[in-house]
């Protein structure tokens, strides 16, 4: 399974860099910039957006049935009135502002809520999650959108996705119609403001020019806990020192991370054998015996530490046991 896991990764790599031009003719090549310095440049130009434009004010009542053409950010007139303050609210004042260190830099970055979704469960910042949204520049020009329901695999996407659809609840349910089409009730909606460090930075990306701030409008339908190595762990726990980085956790020192890596402590037992503790759900037959009720292991290996030092099996090289173990 590690081995297959190992060449499924390097094919993917070797298939992105086979997308590359060969031509590099009229390529430029210029210094990427400091990420603190354009930072400071990225949020001015935020605050500046946020102070500038406005919304009807009715967006804020929890409307789950928007639809991204009824959700308009509108530029104040030439004299920088606010037009109906009754009715209308400018961006600054109800947008939240939240801060996440990325590439060692302290990053701000904006979000809408419209609506939280219904249901109780948010994504993980590395979870798949079924999404629509609506990407645009703050010069709206639109460079990506999806009406339709789709997935992402949120450790492929900008680091910003990661960050601000966690703030979010997944819609509460979903009825399928006749037709196949699928309604989803009370989903997460909101727009992200987002600094271009935490989008595509230094790379432009189609329309997008490099160091572009983002704003997206979302709906954020539904969630699945991805677990990159099928070890039962999910993977946004296997990001040990909590900085939304899952590449740079390596709890055994060798090539691979601890999401892609299954035997973390490299003790030579597989982390999802490294599960002991009894069996909670006597109707899942793990081992595939026939008998539910024998198995060893309650599918998770977070909760197992045979020699009570704190550390769980998984990460603990001097723990070994297995429950493959005679």
């Amino acid at each position: 399974m590690k081995f297959k896991l190992y060449i499924l990764i390097i094919s993917i790599l070797l298939l992105g860099l086979s997308c590359g031009d060969d031509d590099d003719d009229g390529i430029i090549e210029i210094p990427e910039a400091d990420r603190t310095e354009q930072q400071v440049i990225d949020n001015d130009s935020l605050v500046s957006y946020l102070q500038s434009h406005y919304v009807d004010a009715s967006l804020l009542s929890n409307n789950p049935t928007i639809s991204f053409t009824e959700i308009n950010i509108n530029q104040l007139p030439e004299d920088g009135e606010l037009p109906n303050p009754d009715q209308n609210s400018l961006l600054i004042d109800i947008v939240e502002t939240l801060t996440t260190t990325y590439f060692d830099v302290e990053y701000e970055y904006y979000i809408l809520k419209i609506n939280q979704g219904g249901s109780e469960n948010s994504p993980n910042f590395s979870d798949k999650v079924r999404v629509s949204y609506e990407g645009t520049l703050m010069d709206d020009t639109v460079f990506d959108s999806s009406s339709t329901p789709v997935d992402f695999d949120l450790t492929s996407t900008i680091s910003g996705w990661g960050r601000v659809l966690p703030e979010f609840n997944i819609a509460e349910d979903f009825v399928i119609n006749s037709d196949g089409t699928v309604t989803y009730n009370n989903p997460g909606i909101g727009i992200m403001f987002l600094p271009s460090g935490l989008g595509y930075y230094s790379a432009a990306a189609g329309s997008v020019p490099v160091y572009s701030n983002l704003i997206f409008k979302f709906k954020v339908f539904q969630s699945e806990l991805n677990d990159h190595d099928f070890d039962n762990v999910p993977s946004h726990l296997e990001d040990i020192n909590g900085d939304y980085d899952l590449t740079n956790d390596n709890s055994d020192d060798d090539t691979f991370a601890d999401f892609i890596d299954s035997d973390d402590d490299n003790d030579g037992t597989l982390t999802i054998d490294e599960d002991l503790e009894p069996d909670s759900d006597l109707t899942v037959d793990r081992d595939g015996d026939g008998d539910p009720t024998n198995d060893i292991g309650d599918g998770d290996p977070t909760n197992d530490d045979t020699d009570g030092d704190g550390i769980p099996n998984y990460l603990d090289p001097d723990d070994t046991a297995s429950r493959d173990d005679d």
